[in-house]
């Protein structure tokens, strides 16, 4: 089985995510849930690290840090500017709890990074219970793209695909609220609530001639990420996020499958946002077992990580399908078995989350999340921005859905025959 040393955790933790991706995005995942990755409002692909920091009263405002900063910065501004706040708001009192985390956000949101993000106590166990797989929301994952807000992708069956959000609609306000040069956290938490309520999202996409108002309940999402069928003579299986416990749900299921023994298998990744990177990793390696399923670069260093898996389907025809909702975790697993022609990959081109976040807690239960590093498929192709092409194409419409038509699971049916 893959290790580290560290915890890695996508949209998309607790292990090793995809984070480092989920997604994805997720980027948090809404689910709104919140994968990542984006977010999963949504969840990511990112590294969780075991080790914790107290955090300590300030005795000394003006001492010095124990690492190297740059002369420019005067910190005795900092608690100037924090000193004033206090004295002179109009609002008082003022929550001093409340700036410190929203300094600290502030400066995560410097980077312009939209997967680089702290998280206060409560978003970050918000954020863990996401990638356990139960809460309450949209069952969404949201992201930032072009410094739009937009669904990354909706959950099966939850409120949000009920509604008929699909991937790539753009999220123009939240209950009448623009969210021009909103942050990706602050949007999940005015999406996400108790079940039972209501959130308005005004959404556009093509084929829109103007934009539309959705409400949407929110509802409790219980996530089973590992679901599967016989189709016909086939093993039909769907991924909806790599969680807590989708390498043992896939064990058993690939068990199962061998049992049935099926004319070919297609892996259904389409709207998965991503989640834990070990995850990921052990699925890719029933098909690749001895070989690196993806690449990490840092600093121009490139590591490959090999899954050490069990290869039981490495002779199986299989067929994997994308689309614009597959961040993070599955565009690794898509990636990896492109690469290594294990798979044939039907659908649309994926989201185009390649980066990977280290994820720290700290002791009052805050966290940061930090892009450390880009991943790469095993042939070296960056996809961070770009997305994974298919090899066949298929579009899968706003019509298709409507009259519950699949022509994605058609062709990949049509290929295995």
């Amino acid at each position: 089985m893959f290790q580290k040393s560290k915890f890695r955790i996508d949209y998309h933790g607790k292990k090793n995510f995809f984070v480092r991706n989920l997604g994805v995005l997720l980027s948090i995942v809404i689910l709104l849930v919140v994968f990542a990755s984006g977010i999963y409002a949504g969840k990511f692909l990112f590294f969780y690290k075991s080790k914790q920091f107290e955090l300590k009263q300030l005795v000394n405002k003006d001492a010095e840090p124990n690492f190297l900063i740059t002369d420019e910065v005067d910190f005795k501004m900092f608690w100037e500017v924090w000193e004033k706040i206090k004295k002179d708001y109009v609002h008082a009192p003022i929550d001093e709890v409340t700036m410190f985390y929203g300094a600290m956000q502030g400066m995560a949101a410097s980077l312009g990074d939209p997967y680089t993000l702290f998280f206060p106590p409560k978003v970050a166990e918000e954020f863990k219970q996401d990638l356990a797989g139960e809460f309450e929301g949209i069952g969404a994952e949201v992201g930032i793209k072009d410094n739009q807000l937009i669904i990354v992708s909706p959950l099966s069956d939850s409120p949000a695909e009920k509604a008929g959000l699909l991937p790539g609609d753009k999220v123009l306000a939240i209950d009448g609220k623009n969210t021009e040069g909103i942050a990706l956290d602050y949007a999940v938490n005015q999406i996400r609530g108790k079940g039972g309520t209501i959130v308005k999202l005004t959404i556009t996409r093509n084929g829109f001639a103007s934009a539309k108002e959705i409400e949407i309940t929110r509802g409790k999402i219980i996530i089973k990420s590992v679901q599967w069928r016989m189709e016909g003579d086939f093993a039909y299986v769907k991924i909806l996020q790599f969680g807590n416990d989708t390498k043992k749900d896939f064990d058993d299921m690939v068990k199962k499958i061998i049992l049935k023994n099926p004319k070919g298998i297609i892996i259904d990744l389409r709207n998965n946002p991503g989640g834990y990177l070990d995850a990921a990793v052990t699925m890719a390696g029933e098909w690749v077992p001895d070989e690196p399923v993806v690449y990490e670069r840092n600093n121009g260093q490139d590591t490959g990580l090999t899954a050490n898996g069990k290869g039981r389907l490495k002779d199986s025809k299989t067929v994997v399908l994308i689309n614009r909702g597959s961040a993070s975790g599955s565009e690794i697993v898509a990636g990896a078995l492109k690469d290594y022609n294990k798979a044939i990959l039907v659908g649309e081109k994926t989201f185009g989350k390649g980066s990977v976040q280290d994820y720290t807690e700290y002791k009052d239960g805050s966290a940061l999340k930090l892009t450390i590093a880009l991943w790469l498929t095993p042939n070296g192709t960056s996809i961070d921005g770009e997305g994974i092409e298919p090899n066949y194409v298929v579009d899968y419409t706003e019509d298709d859905y409507k009259k519950s038509e699949d022509p994605q699971l058609k062709k990949a049916i049509e290929l295995l025959e």
